[in-house]
Parts: structure tokens; C-alpha cells; sequence
């Protein structure tokens, strides 16, 4: 497929997100709804689930040039649903022409994608509803103080697991709901990051010639959940997937591709960059989790290879 985005010039001047908004300085998260608004362009219509970006847009006011809907954080799938399908019914009666159609982008954090929104979720893709899924992955539920969630990652500091004696942070390993997503049989499922901008854009592009479900799984890095300054932003986004902790994939029909597979650095200077896996290396360095953590990552990529 021919692309429009062969570099960052091609990047549409266009702002549909405009500036001003209640979202933390710096935040991983508004930087990727910013560049899929762009891609995607003014006619589209956002179904918000309950989270972080719903400082977004706060009554009376809004940064968005497009419709903007917020729903619950476990049905926003079904909204978009009802939405899609009033489109196509006033489409069909000549209520509205076709060229007035609107583009629906679900938007919601990982702690509604993977657990209380991943029911509505899967029935959306088994019905086969024509729409973009935009996860901000911020690992954990943000919005509501940092705590832990399904896609929290093995080791990590939060206000609901806190290192102990006992235990070094979350026990459990972090969910992989590209494979979940996968296995529904969409023809689309992408990983993306805000330090690989053009990569993002031409998923985006690459995922609009199919009609049907298509998700797209967000590195998020979240300044005050992390302990990053704001400034640090891409730097650490760019760190997760250097190091393979965050691998950039895409799966059309099924089939899988790697967009990034270079040399890769350690784990552990990922790790450094944040507050969260302080403890990993402070009073005292714990080099058993730091070598499960990178054994976790050189097994992953070991299977890419095969």
C-alpha cells in the first residue's frame, strides 16, 4: 500500500486537537490522541471510556474540532456500536449523505481495555463493528491515583502494590491483550509509541483499508504514575521500545510483523528512567527480578526470531 507518510514533514498541519485541556503536563497519552485526530482527520466521532482522558474535554469547554461522546469505562464498545449503527441507518434512509459519514474511534486506558471493559470489547469484534480502539497503555489505572492494573507489568511500584520485604511490587505478569485481540480474528491489531511517530501514522493509514475492528495498543508513559519529569516523555517511550520491553508489531489478518527490530539495549536502562522500579535498585540492587525482567524480554524476542 502507497503511503503519505514518508517522514515527519508529512505530518497534516491540521489540528483537530486543539491546545488547553486539564491533562498532566507531558502526558504519553494526549500526544498519541493528538497524531490518531490527525491521521483520521475531522470527520470522526470519539467514544471516551472513563479515565485519564477524560480531562480532555470538561464541560462547557473542549479541545476537540470532531464529536466527542463519553460513556462509562465498561461500555464504550457498546456506545460505539449505537453510534455506528445510527450512522448506517441514516445513511441508508438519505438522511445524511455519505460523504457527512463519521469515522468511530473508541478511547480508553488499559485498565478498562483489559479487565472491566474487555467484555464489551470482545463482543464488539465478534459482531465485526467497524471501528479504530485506541488504548492508552499508562499501566495502570491512572486517573484514580496509580493503581495497579491488569496490564501493571511484573515488578512495578503502585499506590495499590508497594514494595515490601515480601514482595518487590506487582506479582503478576502484565496482561498481553495484543494476543487476546489477536486470537478474536480482527484484521487489524497494531503496538504503537509516541517516540515513533511515523511508524504510528502509517499503521493508522495502513489499518483504514479495512472494514471491521481495529486496535491499536498505546506505550503511554504517565509523568506522575512513572516518576518521570514531563520532559522525559519520549525519552523513556523511546527507552521501551530500544530495550524490547515495548516491541513495535502489527498483525494484519492474523499474520504478524515487527516494524522495529534492531540491536537491542539492556532492560535495566529502561528500568532507571522511573520512580516505579526505584526499588530494584535502591537501598540495594535486586538482580534477580532485573535478570527475570530481562530474561522476559530476550525470550520474547528469542521466539520472534524462530
Amino acid at each position: 500500500m502507497e503511503t503519505r507518510f514518508r517522514t515527519l514533514k508529512d505530518i497534516p498541519l491540521e489540528e483537530e486537537l486543539v491546545p488547553g485541556t486539564m491533562i498532566c503536563a507531558g502526558c504519553g497519552g494526549a500526544l498519541l490522541v493528538r497524531i490518531f485526530e490527525k491521521v483520521l482527520g475531522s470527520n470522526v466521532i470519539t467514544v471516551n471510556a472513563a479515565g485519564c482522558m477524560t480531562m480532555l474535554s470538561v464541560f462547557p469547554f473542549t479541545p476537540f474540532k470532531s464529536s466527542w461522546f463519553y460513556v462509562a469505562m465498561a461500555s464504550a464498545p457498546a456506545a460505539a456500536q449505537g453510534v455506528r449503527d445510527a450512522l448506517d441507518i441514516l445513511i441508508k434512509k438519505n438522511k445524511i449523505d455519505s460523504k457527512d459519514n463519521l469515522k468511530v474511534l473508541v478511547l480508553t486506558g488499559d485498565g478498562a481495555a483489559s479487565g472491566i471493559g474487555l467484555q464489551s470489547t470482545s463482543a464488539a469484534i465478534q459482531r465485526g463493528l467497524d471501528f479504530y480502539y485506541l488504548v492508552y497503555d499508562n499501566e495502570a489505572f491512572s486517573n484514580t491515583g496509580f493503581q495497579a492494573s491488569e496490564s501493571s507489568p511484573f515488578a512495578s511500584a503502585t499506590k495499590t502494590t508497594s514494595p515490601t520485604e515480601t514482595h518487590e511490587g506487582v506479582m503478576s505478569q502484565k496482561k498481553d491483550l495484543f494476543e487476546i485481540w489477536r486470537a478474536h480474528k480482527p484484521p487489524y491489531v497494531a503496538t504503537i509509541s509516541p517516540a515513533f511517530i511515523k511508524d504510528m501514522m502509517q499503521k493508522i493509514e495502513r489499518s483504514s483499508q479495512f472494514k471491521g475492528p481495529k486496535l491499536f495498543i498505546a506505550n503511554s508513559p504517565c509523568p506522575p504514575g512513572w516518576g518521570i519529569e514531563s520532559d522525559q516523555v519520549i525519552r523513556v517511550a523511546n527507552l521501551a521500545v530500544e530495550t524490547g520491553i515495548w516491541p513495535l508489531k502489527e498483525a494484519i489478518n492474523g499474520e504478524v510483523r515487527h516494524t522495529w527490530m534492531q540491536k537491542r539495549r539492556p532492560v535495566e536502562e529502561y528500568l532507571k528512567t522511573q520512580e516505579r522500579f526505584e526499588h530494584l535498585f535502591k537501598p540495594t540492587r535486586n538482580d534477580e527480578i532485573i535478570n527475570q525482567l530481562q530474561k522476559r524480554v530476550d525470550d520474547y524476542w528469542s521466539s520472534v526470531k524462530k
